[in-house]
C-alpha cells in the first residue's frame, strides 16, 4: 500500500532573533497584560475577603503577584524557544497552574484544593501546549 511522504510546505519558520535585533510588540504587551489581569485579580480577591476599601496590604500582593508573573512570561516568551517542545510545553503548564493554584489559596481554598486545581490546570495547559507545539515544528 503506497502511502504520502511529508513535503515541506512552503512556509519557513523563522529563526529566534538575536539579542540586537528587533522583538515584537507582543513579546512585550501579552506577558505585561497577563500581569496587571493576576495582579488585579489577586487584589480584588483579598479586597472581596477582607470587606471595606482597599488597603496597602492588598495593593502590595496585586503588585508583587504581577511583576512575578510579568518577569517569569517575559523571560519564558523570550528565552522559550531555547528549550526542547516537551520541556516548553511544561514551563507553559507550570507557570499556569502555579499562578491559578496561588489564586486559589488567595480565594480561601484548602492547600490540597489549590495543589489539586492548580496541577489540573497545568497539565491541561501542558497538554494543549505540548500539541500545539507538536503540530507546529
Amino acid at each position: 500500500m503506497a502511502t504520502q511522504a511529508a513535503m515541506p510546505s512552503g512556509r519557513h519558520r523563522r529563526t529566534a532573533p538575536d539579542d540586537g535585533e528587533h522583538h515584537s510588540p507582543l513579546g512585550f504587551v501579552l506577558p505585561a497584560v497577563l500581569a496587571v489581569t493576576a495582579g488585579l485579580w489577586a487584589a480584588s480577591i483579598l479586597r472581596f475577603q477582607d470587606g471595606g476599601i482597599a488597603n496597602g496590604a492588598q495593593w502590595l500582593v496585586g503588585i508583587i503577584c504581577a511583576l512575578v508573573l510579568g518577569m517569569l512570561a517575559f523571560a519564558l516568551g523570550r528565552w522559550g524557544h531555547t528549550l526542547p517542545r516537551e520541556l516548553r510545553a511544561l514551563a507553559y503548564g507550570g507557570l499556569f497552574g502555579a499562578t491559578v493554584g496561588f489564586l486559589t489559596s488567595l480565594a480561601g481554598g484548602s492547600v490540597l484544593r489549590a495543589s489539586g486545581i492548580g496541577l489540573a490546570c497545568g497539565a491541561g495547559l501542558t497538554v494543549v501546549m505540548f500539541y500545539s507545539f507538536y503540530v507546529r515544528e
